[in-house]
Order: C-alpha cells, then structure tokens, then sequence
C-alpha cells in the first residue's frame, strides 16, 4: 500500500512539474543566452557544429561496456553470501553477454573507423 501511495505521489509530481516547465513561457530572452559559454570569452568559432555518429556510437558502447565491467567489480565478495557455484554461474552469465555483445558491435562494424 505504501509502495502504490509513492509510486502515485511521485507520478503525480513529476506530472505536475512536467505540465509547470511545459506551460510557462520563457522570460527574459536575450541574445547572449543563446551563446555558448567558453570561458566567459567570445567563442571562436561556432559551437553548433555536427560531430561523427561513429564518434557517438564508440562513446555509447564504452559507457555500456563500462557498466558492465563495474557489474562485475563485486563479484569477489559475492563468495561470501552466494555458493561458488551460484557465483561462478552470475559472473559466466555476465562475461557472455559482455562477450556476445561485444561480437555484435563488431559484425556490425561499429568498431571501425573506416568504410
């Protein structure tokens, strides 16, 4: 019951902030708002330039393959509340699907910087 009451207040809220933020114009719109920061000097050149989806893709899998890795940095201390073979089957479990996806990423070819 108090479980529902939160999940309810917390949708509630976040509802109740969404339709504030959405609803309420922006004030005071100048032109230096729409600049970006560097420094508190003029930029030097435009900081709305494209960068490389290849760029994109290798940060979003390194952060993915991170996560995984810190998945794994508890694993020594998880002897001592599960048995080995509970343990051994987690951590297994774990590197193959860091391995599958990492042969993924490389069928697809996201790995490489050149075409």
């Amino acid at each position: 019951m108090n479980m529902l009451l939160s999940l309810l207040i917390n949708i509630f809220l976040s509802t109740l902030l969404i339709i504030i933020a959405f609803f309420i114009p922006q004030i005071n719109i100048y032109a230096e708002k729409v600049h970006a920061y560097e420094c508190g000097f003029d930029p030097m050149g435009s900081a709305r330039l494209p960068f490389s989806m290849k760029f994109f893709l290798v940060a979003i899998t390194f952060l993915l393959f991170d996560l995984e890795i810190a998945l794994l940095l508890p694993l020594p201390w998880a002897v001592q509340s599960l048995s080995m073979h509970q343990m051994m089957l987690l951590s297994f479990s774990l590197l193959t699907i860091l391995s599958l996806g990492l042969a993924y990423e490389w069928m697809q070819k996201s790995l490489e910087w050149t075409e």
